[in-house]
């Protein structure tokens, strides 16, 4: 098996695993309890925090502790709406749903939400973005590297912008985390969603870094754990993970981004060279480093990831999350990709484990695979695929 779908999920690191175990079979304490066991547990969610903040340049007492990022994305948009009963709310037109669907409730509660359009390449209009804030605009959520291309945004001056004008700015860098370097205080972040999974540790924890000058309203109500802004007793293990995972990702992060950039870049030069009619997406050069989306005309996408299961190789349209609704990637269509473009599309994305022998071996086997899909495809008298 050759697995290039780590924008979707990665392979738990063996270091992680272990570091997981022990509070599953003998430190299973309530981290909320005072006796011993509980105070294990508290200590190892504490040193997590801190691995985790390190990750990112933060205070650990701004990081927030939550089931992923999806919940991470909903907490720091809801969190932050509930404070007003109206008012503006800017997000990105390419979006991933978990901002895209909280914003769309909002926007049926009275805020006025609006999208900011990107360009061929996927990146945000910033001229755009400044003409579109107003006196009541309550926060700008602008995700760091997108999902499907891989297009990295101008955060930075994203940010100078919001902060020109006040306004709390939040990314979602649960594909950028990890992957590229992030200091939330050299780029003058508020708010910033981290997923586990998406960097060799556990699913179902993440978290939300929360600068210590902004205040939000907690989505979940009860005893009162994470400072009171997420309610629920912790998922020691898992968070004892995300923290390893952090840990593991920041020491390595130098070599991590190298070894992946060659294996993307090995990728892209190969199909390109092998493969007619197909076209790199995103931004060329600020993607994110494990990121290769293509278009490979005349044929469909759907087809080609089965074929290539079939083989061996797991890759992927786009968002996983987004596979069960059938509908077309709006992320291509907020680029301005036609129908043939969108449909042709194809997501391949490397990981820490994956090796340049495997890179070699794919861009042969997608060669002869999109070579029998496009002998048989209706668009074969349209185009010359030779």
């Amino acid at each position: 098996m050759i697995y290039l779908d780590n924008a979707a999920s990665t392979q738990i690191h063996e270091d992680v695993l272990n570091s997981m175990l022990p509070f599953m079979r003998e430190q299973y304490g309530n981290p909320s309890s005072i006796h011993r066991h509980g105070r294990l547990a508290r200590k190892a969610i504490e040193k997590a925090r801190k691995q985790v903040a390190s990750l990112i340049n933060a205070d650990p007492k701004e990081i927030f502790f939550t089931s992923g990022g999806t919940e991470s994305n909903n907490l720091a948009l809801n969190g932050l709406a509930m404070k007003y009963q109206d008012g503006r709310i800017i997000t990105s037109s390419i979006e991933h749903d978990a901002i895209l669907q909280p914003c769309k409730k909002l926007s049926s509660l009275g805020f006025n939400v609006v999208y900011v359009p990107v360009n061929h390449f996927g990146t945000v209009d910033l001229e755009e973005l400044q003409n579109c804030i107003s006196e009541d605009t309550r926060l700008v959520s602008i995700m760091f590297g997108n999902n499907e291309v891989g297009t990295i945004q101008p955060i930075s001056k994203i940010a100078k912008i919001c902060r020109d004008n006040n306004i709390p700015f939040h990314t979602d860098a649960v594909q950028a985390t990890g992957k590229i370097a992030i200091d939330v205080k050299d780029l003058g972040l508020d708010l910033l969603s981290i997923s586990s999974h998406k960097i060799n540790g556990p699913k179902g924890v993440g978290a939300l870094y929360v600068k210590k000058t902004l205040d939000l309203d907690p989505l979940i109500l009860g005893g009162g754990q994470e400072h009171g802004l997420r309610s629920g007793t912790e998922n020691v293990a898992n968070i004892v993970g995300f923290g390893k995972a952090c840990e593991i990702a920041e020491k390595n992060l130098l070599n991590n981004v190298s070894y992946l950039e060659d294996l993307k870049n090995s990728l892209v030069e190969n199909v390109l060279k092998k493969i007619p009619k197909v076209t790199l997406n995103g931004d060329p050069i600020q993607r994110l480093p494990n990121n290769a989306h293509f278009t490979f005309l005349g044929i469909n996408g759907e087809d080609l990831i089965i074929k290539l299961d079939e083989y061996g190789i797991a890759a992927s349209t786009g968002s996983a999350c987004s596979v069960n609704t059938q509908k077309a990637s709006h992320v291509l269509e907020s680029m301005s990709f036609s129908h043939e473009q969108i449909t042709g599309s194809l997501r391949l994305t490397v990981g820490i484990f994956n090796t340049s022998e495997e890179i070699i071996e794919t861009a042969d086997i997608l060669s002869k695979v999109v070579k029998e899909l496009r002998s048989v495809s209706p668009y074969k008298e349209k185009y010359s695929f030779s």
